[in-house]
């Protein structure tokens, strides 16, 4: 058989798996992965050295398609052997070391004494004051921990939980649907989050796949991102959920200031979901096009003050944030999530305000101004 035809064979079967994954037939699907990866290895050995570029995507294609199989050292074994093939081309060796990056964590989560669902996230923050494998602490902390938040409520969605607007989510969630954190091999800063697996499978009806939050929770990124008002529509259904999305993924991107842009992809994936300064500019947008305007706006002086958030109380109802070392009182938060505020506090923060003729101060929007 040529090339084309191995390559064909290859490919047809890796859609069947695809949809047999899907299905929650993950046994199937695995079986039909491995011959998918046999094909496609076979197709590699037909092209010599003067297709350079086909070589290089026909590897990454077999190594992806092992790593699917489950068989990680005929991934890992594939991966080397093209990496010390010098007519490899350079966009190849980026996409095989991160296999090979994803391979190593998968060996690191065998030694973890605890099983996690299919599939893990990783996160590369880039540019600014973040450095090859350094970056400040607090900056990374935020972001895990916004990372996180999104995380539990995308388990919540899939769950049909009604939006958690106070306090943390449920404890069975918390404890059987715990995200991990694991050391990424070094690249602007990365690291990966995998999530252990459910210990009740009960936690989830029969029409719920917690193996598929991971890819619920880079769909619904993807979603958030986009310039497209109808695809977050279509992945969450729920308006008020929408929101808490929205405003997650805001706190995620960068303003330019600190780094300048976050990726994250799955670990069998060669394409990234980016956020930049200009996604977030369109987050914002589409946040502000889905505020519903309130019955006193028109009274009011919409403002924009930027300083630092001191306190803040969903229960009673108020934030406090200093502007040039006076405080600024303001009440009427409505259906502020926690958090997405609470990571501000002792934070620069940039808040949109109405001010009313009394001078009662209310919030309409406030993010990281960092």
């Amino acid at each position: 058989m040529t090339w084309a035809e191995l390559h064909r064979s290859s490919e047809a079967l890796a859609i069947e798996a695809e949809q047999m994954m899907r299905g929650g037939s993950v046994s199937q699907a695995v079986s039909l992965y491995a011959q998918a990866a046999e094909l496609e290895q076979q197709a590699l050995a037909k092209l010599d050295a003067t297709k350079a570029r086909t070589r290089g995507i026909t590897s990454v294609s077999a190594v992806s398609l092992w790593y699917k199989a489950v068989d990680y050292q005929k991934a890992e074994q594939l991966a080397y052997s093209m990496l010390a093939d010098p007519s490899i081309p350079a966009f190849a060796r980026v996409d095989l070391r991160n296999l090979v990056q994803a391979i190593w964590t998968e060996s690191t989560k065998t030694d973890a004494n605890a099983n996690f669902l299919p599939g893990q996230v990783f996160v590369s923050v880039k540019g600014g004051e973040v450095v090859t494998g350094g970056a400040p602490l607090d900056l990374i902390v935020e972001k895990v921990q916004t990372i996180q938040s999104m995380f539990y409520r995308t388990v919540e969605f899939i769950r049909d939980l009604p939006l958690r607007a106070r306090g943390a989510p449920p404890k069975d969630i918390q404890e059987f649907c715990r995200p991990w954190l694991f050391q990424a091999a070094p690249g602007s800063y990365q690291f990966s989050v995998a999530i252990q697996e459910v210990k009740q499978m009960d936690l989830f009806r029969e029409d719920q796949r917690p193996d598929l939050v991971a890819h619920q929770f880079l769909e619904i990124l993807k979603a958030t991102a986009s310039d497209d008002p109808k695809a977050l529509e279509a992945v969450v259904p729920k308006a008020e959920y929408r929101a808490a999305f929205l405003k997650l993924s805001r706190n995620l991107a960068p303003t330019g200031k600190s780094f300048e842009s976050i990726e994250l992809r799955a670990a069998a994936s060669t394409t990234a979901i980016a956020f930049t300064p200009e996604a977030r500019k369109q987050i914002n947008q589409s946040i502000k096009s889905a505020r519903p305007a309130g019955v006193d706006d028109a009274k009011s002086i919409e403002e924009e003050i930027v300083g630092t958030l001191r306190a803040v109380d969903l229960e009673k109802d108020f934030l406090d944030v200093v502007v040039d070392g006076k405080s600024v009182h303001i009440v009427g938060l409505g259906d502020a999530l926690d958090d997405v505020i609470g990571p501000m506090v002792n934070k620069a923060v940039k808040v949109q305000i109405l001010r009313d003729a009394k001078g009662t101060v209310r919030l309409r929007d406030i993010e990281p101004s960092e």
